[in-house]
């Protein structure tokens, strides 16, 4: 069997499982309104559970211990703006408003949107060598533990097997259910497997294709452009990506829109049961609230059912604090945040897709980024950008070769590991957590700590050319210890001599400075003054009796 005819039978086979009125075929015989009603009148009747859509009742949500214990997941933007491969991965709206430099490029390249729109993208887009066994592979490789797909970004295009729209990857372009393959490796694998939507910035993404001679105004394709509506009132548009501060005055969208939303995100669900939902930034437009209600509602209440622990992210205040995940698009927290949390960038420094002449960051800015956030009760999920052949850029796999290469002899410091009393040390600081602040160049005199299994582990971000390391929150006496420190041990060496005095504790270095991005020490103390570390061994599996959070 091809696996074009594979991936249709599967489909299929996938939506008979979550009921007849969720799994019928698309239809040539019902329009797309109806589609969404029948999705909708789906959720209606199978609503019941433990969450009502309401926040006192979403209040309730508690954060997965899996995801706690994760650490690191893979986020993938692969769709059909990989095919131009211009700017990033807004290409297809940018190309659409005049002046911009994708604009520009578009008429230069393809000729006038009249003739060549983005919808001519699509067949270009093949995936021929696209191996969904083969990159779930190189994440595993890489150390990460879940694994989250684009299932559709705001171009409109979807990378599953939709039956609302026919604007997708099983029907059209590389003719792969993208979603659901990857979903069957990470679980073979053992990985957790996420989805994420970028829908909700649909209803104005083309409105420049409304301003002159485009395809976007042309009626046949209006089920791939959607209402390309104005974002907000005139002369308050941006014609680059827009500033989240402003939702409040962007002119909301209509209740068909918001149905829409509603039908194809809960449709993810049914055909897919991610272990993890995220959603970009525009469902914190005020129209969203009750409908995000509903979802939440129907997506716990569905997990439930499966006894299946999930998280969902939201951005920006969209959710109260506890009835989700946090979700910092490409930042940090300044703090330890005592409900657990995530940051979200990518290997790309100039794009989420795929782009010609990329520039991408190094393996040890993004392993000092990993230590941080874990740090500070959060995880770190990686954004990888496929060309359209299906490949993933070397330069990617290289970056990921490498952190898997770290976590390898590093991981008992980051997975399962629970922030402990004071997150760091030294100069190096996130002055905020607002967007673009995820970078930092750290020094050696930067410590990030840890706690797992009864041990305390100290995370140098850089090696001390004294060839003693100092770590001033550890002085003799310190609050946060049970008593005196009695055993240090590098990981990946051996156990190191140390003192500890008022200044701090100070570890005499290997003479040789290990070809590492960070070094990790595992701090063990004894439980009174006069007592020894004892057996390792037990001490190590003895419950931490530092602070506890909630998990499930």
């Amino acid at each position: 069997m091809s696996r074009i005819r594979f991936n249709q039978f599967w489909g299929l086979l996938v939506g008979a499982s979550v009921g007849l009125a969720a799994a019928a075929p698309l239809s040539a015989k019902t329009t797309e309104a109806q589609r969404v009603q029948r999705q909708l009148a789906y959720v209606r009747a199978h609503m019941q559970g433990p969450f009502a859509p309401t926040w006192r009742s979403l209040g309730g949500y508690q954060v997965p211990t899996w995801f706690r214990n994760a650490k690191f997941g893979i986020f993938i933007h692969w769709g059909v703006y990989s095919v131009p491969a211009f700017g990033n991965e807004w290409y297809s709206r940018n190309m659409y408003i005049k002046g911009t430099p994708a604009f520009k490029h578009e008429v230069a390249t393809y000729g006038p949107q009249s003739k060549f729109g983005y919808k001519n993208f699509i067949p270009m887009f093949r995936g021929q060598d696209f191996n969904a066994n083969q990159w779930v592979d190189l994440f595993a490789r890489a150390g990460a533990r879940y694994v989250v797909q684009v299932a559709e970004h705001c171009d409109g295009f979807a990378m599953y097997n939709s039956t609302i729209s026919k604007w997708n990857s099983v029907r059209m372009g590389p003719h792969i259910d993208v979603v659901g393959e990857l979903e069957a490796a990470a679980r073979k694998r053992g990985l957790h497997f996420g989805v994420s939507s970028h829908r909700a910035e649909h209803w104005w993404w083309y409105d420049g294709g409304m301003q002159f001679n485009s395809d976007v105004r042309d009626p046949r394709y209006a089920g791939l452009y959607g209402p390309a509506e104005p974002m907000a009132l005139p002369g308050e548009n941006e014609t680059k990506e827009p500033n989240p501060n402003h939702l409040e005055r962007w002119l909301p969208p209509n209740k068909a829109f918001l149905q829409d939303w509603l039908a194809r995100s809960t449709e993810i669900v049914d055909k897919y049961h991610p272990d993890f939902f995220y959603f970009d930034w525009w469902i914190g437009q005020p129209a969203f609230r009750p409908y995000l209600k509903r979802f939440a509602a129907y997506y716990y209440n569905q997990a439930a059912r499966r006894h299946q622990p999930v998280v969902l992210t939201y951005k920006d205040g969209a959710f109260p604090a506890n009835a989700a995940v946090l979700d910092v698009e490409r930042g940090k927290l300044n703090h330890l945040r005592l409900l657990p949390w995530e940051t979200d960038t990518s290997i790309s420094v100039d794009s989420w897709g795929y782009v010609k002449h990329d520039h991408y960051r190094t393996a040890q800015s993004l392993i000092d980024e990993l230590v941080d956030v874990v740090s500070k009760n959060g995880n770190l999920l990686l954004d990888v950008g496929p060309k359209a052949d299906g490949t993933i850029p070397v330069q990617e796999r290289n970056v990921l070769l490498q952190m898997g290469a770290w976590l390898k002899v590093n991981g008992e410091a980051i997975y399962g590991s629970r922030p402990w009393y004071v997150y760091g040390e030294g100069p190096t600081l996130v002055k905020s957590s607002a967007k673009n602040t995820d970078r930092q160049h750290y020094t050696p005199a930067d410590i990030r700590f840890t706690t797992h299994n009864g041990a305390l582990y100290a995370i140098d971000l850089g090696w001390p050319t004294s060839g003693k390391l100092q770590i001033r929150t550890l002085f003799h006496g310190t609050p946060y210890l049970n008593g005196p420190v009695c055993s240090v041990k590098m990981l990946g060496g051996g156990m190191l001599h140390f003192s500890q005095g008022a200044d701090g504790l100070f570890i005499d270095l290997p003479k040789t400075e290990p070809d590492e991005p960070a070094f990790t020490f595992r701090i063990l103390s004894a439980r009174s003054a006069t007592s020894g570390c004892g057996d390792e061994h037990a001490m190590l599996n003895r419950k931490h009796s530092g602070p506890q959070f909630k998990a499930n």
